[in-house]
């Protein structure tokens, strides 16, 4: 626990036998219970992630492959209907740093924010740890999410996130874009909801990690959802959330 409030870590993983272990092994040990959700792995995610043997790793296995956004959902809606407080993401790749995870929480521990996203581009050295590709990449998207969210963030695909229960219930975490882009939808629709955003340096870190991100979901996917935003900001309103606790094709041991 941090202050009393109890945290939870969600941790999508697909094809990630190589990493997870690590990944696992990484996180604080302020961290009450983490959510492996294996978005069906043909590999052995799920069997590594449950010979850590760490009491606090929950699996969530999916039978069909439903996208790196509707396994962070249903972590979310796992988490926060086990009594988190707090629910962090930080993926099965072992590609976040487990010392930003406190400072990232810190917002909203002091009623600052309801959500904090971890800004990479703002660390110290980001240019030379990051690859050229990525770099140059996240500074475009992450322009473009600022000119139509109307939001002052400076890393807008970083995963490495915190969010409130009471924000959390305030958005609908059940309709959020399933695949690559969701980091974009789940900012506007946070926006749409009033919650308070902050963000917080976090160390770039990139190893033997194997992206899943191509280039048409930075030319077509990413721009895509940031319109499709842009659209429903303006013909409706948020609804509320139902944070469904798993999907019908899911399992949990």
């Amino acid at each position: 626990m941090l202050r009393g409030r109890r945290v939870g870590v969600v941790m999508p993983a697909h094809r990630e036998e190589a990493l997870i272990r690590r990944a696992i092994e990484a996180v604080p040990a302020c961290v009450d219970a983490i959510w492996v959700i294996d978005d069906a792995s043909p590999d052995r995610t799920s069997e590594e992630a449950l010979a850590v043997g760490d009491p606090r790793v929950r699996l969530i296995r999916f039978e069909t492959n439903r996208g790196v956004g509707a396994a962070i959902a249903a972590g979310y809606a796992a988490a926060f209907s086990a009594g988190m407080d707090v629910a962090c993401v930080m993926a099965g790749d072992a590609q976040m740093d487990p010392r930003d995870l406190e400072p990232l929480v810190e917002p909203i521990l002091t009623g600052e924010a309801g959500y904090v996203v971890g800004d990479r581009l703002a660390w110290p050295g980001a240019r030379e740890a990051m690859p050229l590709s990525r770099f140059l990449g996240n500074h475009v998207l992450s322009a473009l999410s600022r000119w139509v969210l109307g939001l002052s963030i400076g890393d807008s695909q970083c995963g490495y996130t915190a969010l409130s229960r009471e924000a959390a219930s305030r958005i609908a975490l059940d309709a959020l874009w399933p695949r690559y882009g969701y980091p974009n939808d789940l900012l506007a629709r946070a926006r749409r909801a009033g919650v308070r955003i902050a963000t917080r340096p976090v160390r770039p870190v990139y190893g033997e990690e194997k992206s899943g991100v191509r280039l048409y979901h930075a030319l077509f996917v990413i721009p895509f959802v940031l319109l499709r935003a842009l659209t429903s900001a303006r013909l409706r309103a948020e609804m509320p959330a139902t944070l469904p606790f798993l999907a019908d094709d899911a399992e949990e041991r």
